[in-house]
């Protein structure tokens, strides 16, 4: 019997290095964690776009915009550059892309619900077809303070 390739590597790295590995893997996960940043990732895997853009697409207002993208830019997912009073924003780092075009390809099989992912188009959510299998909801794990 010959070993995988994820046999080998799974056995070859250093429990530190997975880990780290992990540890990184959830801080993202947390980043990630809210529908309107993941909308807004999602907005952004086409390409960079100015806020106003994105609001446009993800009928998110100014308030909410600005929040979600204050805590992905703390974050590091995303980075913004001005010209002149125009902001615009793009993804920050490759992972984050691969990660947010599984998510869409898990979650968004139909290309047309783009922009957003989320099927929505200009605050509007579109019909999928019956033969669209969606994906079962994770449990909710009940959220105790300690």
């Amino acid at each position: 019997m010959h070993p995988t390739f994820k046999f080998l590597k799974f056995h070859i790295m250093n429990v530190d290095d997975l880990i780290q590995a992990s540890e990184e893997a959830a801080d993202l996960m947390g980043s990630l964690s809210h529908p309107q940043r993941l909308l807004v990732l999602c907005a952004l895997a086409d390409g960079e776009k100015p806020v106003s853009q994105l609001r446009e697409e993800l009928a998110i207002d100014q308030v909410r915009m600005s929040q979600q993208l204050m805590r992905l830019r703390a974050d590091g997912l995303v980075e913004s550059r001005r010209v002149g009073t125009t902001v615009y924003y793009k993804i920050a780092r490759s992972e984050i892309l691969l990660v947010i075009e599984a998510l869409q390809k898990a979650f968004c099989p139909d290309a047309s619900v783009k922009p957003g992912c989320a099927g929505r188009d200009r605050g509007e959510i579109k019909e999928t077809s019956a033969a669209t299998v969606k994906p079962l909801p994770l449990p909710r794990r009940s959220r105790t303070k300690s």
